[in-house]
């Protein structure tokens, strides 16, 4: 079995702390993974969260999966990373 990384780890955490359900975690978990598999690394800036949007909307996201999505990097983002 593949070892979590500290970073997925500390996510995980934070979002049992703040009791999300675990389909909301396996949500922005799966949120956050494709967003650092589109650009190859964690830690990018608005521009490319904004990049990231944009591309999902050309591809045919639907609205509430775009929203899930964003709800996803706002809390990894602003909470497990502790950006503004």
């Amino acid at each position: 079995m593949a070892e979590i990384s500290p970073l997925r780890r500390r996510m995980v955490e934070d979002m049992t702390v703040r009791n999300l359900s675990p389909s909301t975690q396996r949500s922005y978990l799966h949120a956050v993974a494709k967003f650092s598999r589109f650009f190859g690394r964690y830690g990018l800036g608005l521009e490319d969260v904004r990049a990231f949007q944009v591309h999902l909307v050309a591809n045919g996201i639907s609205w509430p999966a775009l929203n899930q999505t964003v709800c996803a990097l706002r809390f990894f983002y602003g909470v497990t990373l502790g950006h503004d």
